[in-house]
This record gives structure tokens, C-alpha cells and sequence, in this order.
């Protein structure tokens, strides 16, 4: 937890706190993701990498940060592809995105 948080501390900037941070990263957005049908048969289907290059990774990405409520982070998100990088990154690597869409996909 402490390595997701000290990730995701380095993408935004303003008067947002660890929590806020953290919340949106790996709650809102992560969850966002794992609603995705296309996302868990593309994990379910595919390797890490594979996954991670998908398309409809960086197209459902952008859907999940463009319809939450965060709209500090989510401009910045928007508008920062290293931010958008970062998040991916988090996701992949540190919130166990790929492997719950492959469980929830089984």
C-alpha cells in the first residue's frame, strides 16, 4: 500500500490528501476498469503485456477518469499523459487490475 501511495503522490499536484489520492487511483478508477466486460475477457485472453497495449485499455482509461466525481484529478489525469502513464502503471503493477478482471472473468 505504501508503494501505491508514494506512486500515485508523484502524479498530482494541489491540496489533494494521500486518501483522496489514493481513493481515486485505485478505487474509483480501478473499479471503473473491473466493471468492464471487454476489460476482463482481454485479461482472461491475454498476458500482462498483451493486456497492457491493449487499445481498450487506454480508451476505457480515459472513459473511467472523464466520468468521476474527482474533477481536480481528473482534469489533471486528462490532461497529463504522463499522468495517465502513472495511473496505467499503478494499476497494472501495483493494484492487481489485470489479475482481478482475469478472477472475475473465471
Amino acid at each position: 500500500m505504501a508503494e501505491i501511495i508514494e506512486k500515485v503522490n508523484s502524479l498530482f499536484d494541489g491540496e489533494l490528501t494521500d486518501q483522496d489520492k489514493l481513493v481515486y487511483v485505485n478505487t474509483v478508477i480501478k473499479g471503473k476498469l473491473l466493471a468492464s466486460a471487454k476489460l476482463r475477457q482481454q485479461a482472461s485472453n491475454n498476458s500482462r503485456e498483451q493486456f497492457a497495449n491493449s487499445p481498450d485499455l487506454k480508451t476505457e482509461l480515459m472513459n473511467a477518469i472523464a466520468l468521476d466525481a474527482h474533477a481536480l484529478m481528473s482534469t489533471q489525469a486528462l490532461n497529463s499523459a504522463d499522468i495517465q502513464s502513472g495511473i496505467k502503471d499503478i494499476l497494472l503493477n501495483n493494484a492487481g487490475l489485470y489479475e482481478s478482471l482475469r478472477a472475475q472473468a473465471a
